[in-house]
Parts: C-alpha cells; structure tokens; sequence
C-alpha cells in the first residue's frame, strides 16, 4: 500500500506510536537569512505557484527551491531528493513515492542512509496528510536502522509551500508542532529547517 494511503491514526495504531501534541514546538529556534538567490526565487516563484494552485507547481516554485537553500546553508552536505521511490517494508505497507527526501549524504545518485526528513507536499489542507509524512517518518527509521545508520530523530514536514507544519519522531514517540509557519518571511521556516538538518546536532 502506498504511503499516501495512511490516515494519521491508522499510522499511530500500527506503527504503535505515542502521540505528543505540542505549541511552538519549535519556536525558539534562531531564525536564518536567506541568500539573495533564494528571496529573488520566492519574489517571482510564489505569485506563480499560488496562482496556478496545483501540488507540483507549488513543489517546483516554492519546496524545492527551499530545501536547496538548506543544502547551500550547510554546505552541501545533505541530499535532496525529488518523487523519489521509497520501498522499505512492503509487508508493513511501507512503500511508494515520497514527495521530498532529504539524507545525511551528499549523495545524489541514490538514497544513502541516514535518511532525516520526509516532506509531503499539498495544495491546501495540510491535516491529511500527516499520516502519509509519519509513514514515511517510521519507513525512515527502518531504512537507517537496515543500513547499520540509525539516528535520535527523524523530521517531518507537510506543506502548501505558504504554510509549514513540523512533525518529528523519536523511538516511538511522535511530536506535532500544532502551530502552522507562514512561508514568509523565510528566514523563519528556513531556521527551523536547517536546524532540524544540521549534522552536529544528529546522534
């Protein structure tokens, strides 16, 4: 079954989860300025994606380009991955296409572990979405812990590219920022991504 098939309490109940529901998770995080590249992207690329109002527009113009200022942030030491297949557990029904992976590995020809973060991408109402992103949160956990390069915590993102919501799991405990980060500024959403991401933070 894909990804995209898990309610979020379907997610809970198999994976066997505890869910911590929580404000201003990460609220408290420095924000980071954003290179000019990236402003002078948002300044033409958001009107577009919200305009035309589709998932992958909303992908191309505003997500990827993003998570591709995360990677210049830190220095390129991350992967990012586009629609990339991600089967791990078919037996667990983890498997399917992930909207956004991001790894450890500056690798880019494949997914190397550890995989740290799992954004799905929406046009609208993010709430339905966040069983798919948990799914591949545990799928995540899997993949690392297979591959000998399991890690504290694994991040999740679910997003209309003008509003952002957090998720990160740990063992198998769950926590959910309930409050939604506008896009802009960027430097907000951008701090608490590069934070999430940054390697000498991650056990």
């Amino acid at each position: 079954m894909p990804y995209s098939k898990f309610t979020f309490s379907r997610a809970v109940e198999d994976f066997d989860l505890t869910v911590r529901e929580e404000s201003n998770l990460f609220a408290a995080i420095e924000p980071v300025v954003p290179t000019p590249l990236l402003r002078d992207l948002l300044r033409e690329n958001v009107p577009w994606a919200v305009a035309v109002g589709s998932e992958k527009a909303r992908s191309e113009g505003i997500i990827n380009p993003v998570l591709l200022e995360v990677k210049r942030q830190l220095g390129g030491q991350v992967g990012v991955f586009s629609g990339e297949e991600f089967n791990v557990d078919i037996a667990a029904d983890l498997n399917g296409f992930c909207d956004f992976l991001v790894s450890r590995s500056s690798e880019q020809l494949y997914v190397k572990a550890p995989v740290l973060m799992l954004v799905e991408a929406k046009k609208e109402d993010l709430k339905p979405a966040l069983g798919q992103c948990l799914a591949e949160m545990v799928a995540a956990q899997r993949f690392n812990a297979m591959k000998g390069q399991a890690v504290a915590t694994i991040y999740g993102v679910v997003t209309s590219g003008t509003v952002w919501r957090f998720l990160q799991l740990t063992g198998q405990v769950v926590s959910i920022d309930l409050t939604d980060y506008p896009l802009l500024p960027v430097d907000n959403v951008l701090g608490v991504l590069v934070w999430m991401l940054r390697l000498d933070s991650l056990a």
